[in-house]
Order: structure tokens, then C-alpha cells, then sequence
């Protein structure tokens, strides 16, 4: 009962998305399942005790956090509402995660990757193909892709077609393409009605013959694991997280702000985008010996005592 009222509110207060209200479902089942007592009688020693048996079971440690993060919300919430005295989880931390750098693969790989299916004929494989470069194109979420409606490509202020997303929070933004993806998508747009069932399938850009209409997160991971193995390409090296990461990383190196980047990704927050700041040491030195204007200077004196 609980449960479902804390998730109707965050639907109507803070519009999570369905994959965010699935996860707390999850999280709150997996944490009521063990400590077998109402959620209303926890104590702070028996969400310390959960949080030690996670540990203890090697649960990864963004899983934890998140299921604290979860278990935070949940008790924050029952005790605005009143529904309990004092809130269990008011002192509780979230653990320290290693830090990680994103998963990226190279620009030629990347190239070369997408040149695999740039001749395909097959509807499938110009299905793939058309993800394939949107991803790169765009570094969406793939929540966001196969959300994607049919209509998704509008003309921006400068006539350049430009792909209308709608993010988490229901958020809007528009991100341009390249002239590949925007012929890619054209020619997936061909063939498209091949993967359309039906009513509810008919409104999406990747339509599907799934109980959604389009197609899954899993159905786009598998499908880019199946044409890494048919290029050659090690699998566990792909996934669409890693095209996101990609297209960042690569549009840093080539001399983008973090700013921009913050804005085409969707991040509401700029330090969430820093994390590509991991790019090799020598683009940011020449990015600085270009731009700075005391290493202009510098330059310039350097030249003429040549």
C-alpha cells in the first residue's frame, strides 16, 4: 500500500519515467522481501543491516547506492505524509564508488563499424544501420531511441534537420545530425512498415512486434552485440551506453565545450558531463596552447626570436 503510494506520487510530482518507477518497485520488493517485517516499524539498524548484507553478497556498488537512494526517497516520503514518527533513513550514507571512466571506442573503429552496414539491404540490417547512426549521431539515451516517435526529425532554425528528444523529466531538446544518419534514417524510413503490427507500433520511429509497440532496451543491446560479432568486432566492447560515451569523448577531442556537450546529452547537471574530461592529455594541451591567450603570447614571442 505504501509502495504504491509513494509511487503514484512520484509519477505525479516529480514525472519519473516508467523504467525509473519500475526500479523503485523493484528496489522497495527486494528490500520489504528481506526484512520481512512492515516497512513502517524499520529501524535505522535494520536498514544498516540490509545495506551489510548487500556488501556482504557483492552486490555492485552502484547497485547499493542506488537501492539506498531508493530506500531514502521512500522514507522521506512516508514521513512528510506523516506516516511515520522519525525517518529511519535520515543518517544514512551512500557508499564511495571507484572512480570509472566512460567505455569509448576510437573514431576509426566507430567509422568503420558504421561503413559495415552503410551498403545493407535487408530491412533488418537498415533497421540496425539507422540505430547504429543515430546513436553516434546523437549520444541518446537508448530509453530516449526507442521512445523516439515517427515524426521525431523536425528542421531547425537553420533548415538542418534535427532530432526532437524528449528526455528524463520529460524534458525536451533538440540535437542536430550529420548528413549520414539523416540518409540512414531516410532509408530505414523505406522499409519501416515491415516492423509495424499494429496500431500502437504505428507511432514509433523503431516500431516492434513487442507488447510496447518498439523496441526494448535488451532487443537494441542484443542487436548491436549481433552486428559487432558479424563485423568482427569484440561485443563486450559495444553497447548503446558506449555510443553515448562515444560521441561525447569524440566531440571533446575534436575541440567541443562541456557546455554544449552538457546540452546535446540531456545532462541537467555540468558536472555529470566532466567525466569526459578523461580525454587524452595531449588534446587538452593543444586545445590550451591554441586558445589561452597568454600561450598566443608566448607563441608568438617564440616566433619571432626564431
Amino acid at each position: 500500500m505504501q509502495i504504491d503510494l509513494f509511487l503514484e506520487s512520484q509519477a505525479a510530482d516529480r514525472n519519473a519515467s516508467l523504467n525509473t518507477l519500475e526500479a523503485y518497485q523493484r528496489d522497495l520488493n527486494h528490500f520489504t522481501k528481506w526484512i520481512n517485517k512492515s516497512a513502517l516499524n524499520v529501524l535505522k539498524a535494520d536498514i544498516e543491516g540490509y545495506i551489510q548484507d548487500l556488501f556482504s553478497k557483492e552486490f555492485k556498488i552502484s547497485t547499493i547506492n542506488r537501492r539506498i537512494s531508493t530506500l531514502k526517497q521512500f522514507y522521506l516520503f512516508l514521513f512528510n505524509e506523516g506516516t511515520i514518527a522519525s525517518n529511519p533513513c535520515l543518517h544514512i550514507k551512500t557508499a564511495k564508488s571507484p572512480a570509472t571512466l566512460p567505455k569509448v571506442v576510437s573514431s576509426k573503429q566507430m567509422g568503420d563499424f558504421l561503413d559495415f552496414l552503410r551498403n545493407a539491404t535487408e530491412p533488418a540490417h537498415i533497421r540496425i544501420r539507422a540505430i547504429l547512426e543515430l546513436l553516434y549521431a546523437s549520444g541518446l539515451r537508448v530509453t530516449e531511441l526507442i521512445r523516439l516517435p515517427v515524426n521525431c526529425v523536425v528542421n531547425g532554425a537553420t533548415a538542418q534537420p534535427m532530432i526532437l528528444v524528449k528526455g528524463k523529466g520529460n524534458k525536451e531538446r533538440l540535437v542536430p545530425l550529420n548528413d549520414t544518419c539523416i540518409e540512414a534514417l531516410f532509408t530505414y524510413l523505406k522499409v519501416r512498415e515491415i516492423f509495424v503490427s499494429g496500431p500502437k507500433s504505428s507511432v514509433f520511429l523503431f516500431a516492434s512486434r513487442s507488447k510496447e509497440g518498439c523496441l526494448t532496451r535488451q532487443r537494441v543491446g542484443q542487436l548491436i552485440k549481433e552486428t559487432a560479432l558479424e563485423f568482427g568486432l569484440n561485443p563486450t566492447m559495444i553497447s548503446p551506453h558506449v555510443f553515448r560515451h562515444s560521441f561525447a569523448t569524440h566531440l571533446l577531442q575534436g575541440g567541443s565545450d562541456l557546455l554544449t556537450i552538457q546540452k546535446l546529452l540531456g545532462h541537467s547537471d555540468i558536472a555529470t558531463t566532466q567525466i569526459y574530461t578523461h580525454v587524452m592529455p595531449i588534446s587538452v594541451y593543444q586545445l590550451v596552447q591554441k586558445h589561452h591567450p597568454i600561450a598566443k603570447k608566448i607563441n608568438k614571442k617564440l616566433e619571432i626570436n626564431k
